[in-house]
């Protein structure tokens, strides 16, 4: 195949229009706002182009994954190491939306951010296209390269132009906690990368990072070596994703986050680890994996309930929507353990419905911000008396967060539950039940948030209104909005697109998953019968 040089260009064009903004910033405080938006724009644009140009389709019994573009440069030589850039209808729709959140995460900046607006735009585009090549590298350096990568970005954002806690702690705590979480997760993770390749070096002679290589290696290791090695790479995604217990780093990253941050966070960051388990470690590991999956989705389950439990006793905006996250990341592990066509599609509804109304929730968050100048639930109280249209918003968000039918989290939880019922009938009924306590956490947001009496606090409105979301906010929120009733009313245009590398994965995974059920069941009856 062709190398296509729009793969490389999706991670360019938002590292030069960073630079650029940076290198601007001293002539006009303007220009790098316009620079940032249109790499964005121009990035969304090539993501649509390949969509448009790529054909995804699924051959029967093949052993390495058909991708719809390829990019192939050689770089290390000697180590086995190139830039391998490859596109499939998965990392395609999760391109898709990173470049569709930049350009919101740029918009929703635009009156937040007044010091160093270059250097801000610098860190926020360089930690896209740090996703971006999360995404789109097959070659596992490359990959680990940009996996770190995006972190340091991340970490000036939150460091340099996040808030101060409501619990006192600074933004600086809170960027150094995330860093450190992540950065000794990625090195637990680089040690099972490396295990494989010498591994690999240990049974062909030849030292190499591909992809399909490696895949190779992975599927000849000896049972206990891949139970190892995959869970390294399980730590390395379960600390990003964020799973219980691992989640320490998210409520203080979220609360002390600029909003941009906040939407980089929420609706991309976390989805860079489902888009790993799917991608990595059930293809590679499928035996350890099926043994390993019920493990996985108990601590799923713990995450369901605890993040739902934690998102009550929020008084913090902020924070309670990171709770939500938790929560919600726990479905993500149900469906790719139960490991079937139905919750691999489903899961990919719920990350891209997940990522909209997640970000938009945090861009309101700093929308009554900027109006309030408080994040305290307690302190809010009567919005809904005062402005026309933040309020519908808000709601709409909310309703699309807790899963209401006709909007895209509902069609994503829907099929996971659906898929995962007959292999884990009984996990399946308790995170469904979890949903009725989705549905109490936005409630109370937005009986909080919105109804009731506004507080003494805030009498200082009553004499001068609140200002209403202008056209800017307005066409942002919009945004979202189109694409949760999109995904909710016809999910088939995206179901489409990532059908082909869904059933690649299922049948990587799938008969061995039947395997292993079928000796613990042999094992649990002669365990039975030794006992009569």
């Amino acid at each position: 195949m062709e190398n296509n040089l729009i793969l490389p260009a999706l991670i360019l064009v938002p590292f030069i229009a960073g630079f650029i903004c940076w290198l601007v910033d001293k002539f006009d405080q303007h220009l790098p706002r316009w620079i940032a938006l249109i790499g964005m724009l121009i990035t969304l644009g090539l993501g649509i182009a390949l969509w448009q140009s790529g054909t995804f389709v699924y051959e029967i019994g093949s052993k390495v994954p058909v991708w719809a573009a390829e990019f192939h440069l050689p770089w290390i030589q000697t180590l086995g190491i190139s830039i391998h850039l490859a596109v499939d209808g998965l990392s395609l729709l999760m391109v898709l939306l990173t470049a569709l959140l930049g350009v919101l995460a740029v918009g929703c900046s635009w009156g937040e951010i007044q010091k160093n607006v270059g250097f801000f735009h610098l860190n926020l585009l360089w930690s896209l296209g740090g996703v971006i090549g999360v995404f789109l590298a097959i070659d596992m350096f490359l990959f680990f390269f940009f996996w770190e990568m995006m972190l340091v970005p991340i970490y000036f954002l939150i460091a340099l132009w996040g808030h101060k806690g409501s619990n006192g702690r600074s933004r600086v705590y809170a960027a150094t906690k995330f860093f450190l979480y992540t950065q000794i997760a990625g090195l637990i993770m680089l040690i099972g990368i490396l295990g494989l390749v010498v591994y690999g070096y240990m049974m062909t002679g030849m030292i190499g990072f591909d992809y399909n290589y490696l895949l190779a290696v992975a599927n000849h290791l000896p049972a206990e070596v891949a139970y190892a090695f995959m869970l390294c790479f399980f730590i390395g995604f379960a600390v990003k994703l964020p799973v219980f217990p691992l989640h320490g780093w998210l409520p203080d990253a979220h609360a002390q986050a600029p909003t941009a941050g906040s939407v980089d966070l929420a609706g991309i960051l976390i989805k860079t680890a489902a888009y790993g388990l799917l991608r990595f470690v059930i293809p590679f590991f499928p035996a350890a994996s099926a043994q390993f999956a019920d493990i996985a989705i108990i601590l799923g389950l713990i995450g369901i309930f605890y993040g739902a439990f934690l998102a009550y006793q929020q008084t913090d905006m902020k924070r309670l929507l990171a709770y939500t996250s938790i929560s919600h990341m726990g479905f993500i592990l149900l469906a790719i353990y139960a490991g079937n066509i139905l919750t691999f599609q489903g899961l990919m509804i719920m990350m891209l419905a997940h990522g909209l109304s997640s970000a938009a929730l945090f861009i309101m968050s700093g929308q009554v911000y900027e109006r309030l100048h408080t994040r305290d639930l307690r302190l809010m109280g009567g919005l809904r008396g005062q402005l026309q249209y933040l309020p519908f918003f808000l709601m709409f968000f909310v309703a699309a967060l807790v899963g209401v039918p006709g909007l895209g989290n509902f069609i994503g939880e829907f099929l996971i539950l659906m898929g995962s019922f007959k292999a884990y009938p009984t996990f399946t009924i308790m995170a469904a039940v979890s949903l009725v306590f989705a549905g109490l956490y936005g409630l109370i947001l937005i009986h909080k948030a919105l109804f009731g009496e506004p507080n003494p606090e805030q009498k200082q409105h009553y004499t001068s209104p609140l200002k209403d979301l202008s056209a800017r906010e307005v066409s942002i929120l919009m945004i979202c909005v189109i694409g949760l009733v999109w995904l909710g009313i016809y999910p088939q245009t995206f179901l489409d697109v990532s059908h082909s590398s869904m059933q690649w994965i299922v049948n990587s995974y799938m008969p061995v998953q039947e395997v292993v059920e079928t000796v613990q069941q042999a094992a649990t009856q002669l365990e039975h019968v030794e006992m009569q």
